[in-house]
């Protein structure tokens, strides 16, 4: 796995955290530390999407943010587990491999 894609998981995961934040920062600090976890998200995607194809790298992006989100909620903010929900992040991380596997290192070594 090349440095690109670290970029993108990175950013995937601070993904994670600001929107975790966008619905749990109660105080002035929260909410900047929300800010900067939304800005470190965009730059990762930003920086990783300069050698990486723009749609390939925004769809790994978005999907790992996505069922890193619901699953953080099912974990550790109460949400309600439903098989289904976790099927269907399988099927959505399976598209996200998917994706990555068919995207060559040719695509990311442009530089």
């Amino acid at each position: 796995m090349n440095k690109d894609w670290i970029k993108l998981m990175i950013g995937a995961f601070f993904e994670v955290l600001w929107v975790i934040g966008m619905k749990h920062s109660n105080t002035w600090w929260e909410i900047l530390l929300t800010i900067v976890f939304i800005f470190i998200s965009f730059y990762a995607l930003i920086k990783a999407g300069e050698t990486l194809p723009v749609g390939t790298a925004y769809a790994v992006f978005v999907g790992l943010g996505t069922a890193g989100t619901v699953i953080t909620g099912i974990l550790f903010f109460g949400e309600e587990f439903k098989l289904s929900k976790i099927l269907l992040i399988a099927i959505l991380l399976i598209g996200v491999m998917g994706l990555k596997f068919v995207t060559g290192e040719k695509g990311a070594s442009k530089k």
